[in-house]
Order: structure tokens, then sequence, then C-alpha cells
């Protein structure tokens, strides 16, 4: 749905890298971590709705762990040194040729 750059860290989104779920994660682990994702994202709602700022802290911060464990936020999980472009604009990254030559395609 969303492009994916070549190296599988990132997908594009409105211009901007997010980074992918960490490809070395169990299925098991990696369901466990949405299923947890999920969950402290239905309480974030239900903590806006309530006008509970303590109930919203924490389930932000549970979502917070889940995207860790997933290893979309947090430390990279890939070991090569390259830096970590999550949030960046694509056409501010390494990644702006890939991603206009994906425009470009688009056109013909």
């Amino acid at each position: 749905m969303y492009p994916t750059t070549p190296d599988g860290r990132y997908f594009v989104v409105k211009g901007q890298l997010w980074r992918c779920t960490n490809p070395s994660l169990t299925e098991h682990e990696r369901q466990r971590f949405v299923h947890d994702l999920m969950d402290a994202r239905q309480d974030v709602k239900k903590a806006k709705r309530a006008d509970d700022l303590s109930m919203l802290k924490s389930a932000r911060a549970r979502v917070n762990t889940a995207k860790v464990g997933l290893g979309e936020r947090g430390p990279v999980w890939w070991d090569d040194g390259s830096p970590d472009y999550n949030r960046c604009r694509v056409d501010l990254s390494p990644y702006a040729d890939w991603y206009k030559a994906l425009d470009a395609t688009k056109d013909e």
C-alpha cells in the first residue's frame, strides 16, 4: 500500500519515512506486540473520551513500549551502522532519488 525503501527499513506516507517492523521478529513476537499496540491505542481513545490524563499517559507509554518492541521506535534493528531516518522527510534523506524515481514511473 505504501512504498517501502529498497532496503526494507522504511515505508513512506505523505513524503515522510516511517520505520518498518523488525523483520527478524518471529510471527508470534510480532503478533504479541501488535496485539499490545492495538489494546493500548484503544485505551488512548478511552482516556481521551474520559478526559483522564493519568490513563492517557499510561496508555501512550504502552503504545511506545509496543512500538519499541516492534522495532518501529527506539534502537534501530539493523546492525550496519546506518543512521536512523525515522520520521524524516524522504526528499531530505538518502532515499530522495529512489522516491523521485517512483514518482516518475507514475507519470508513464
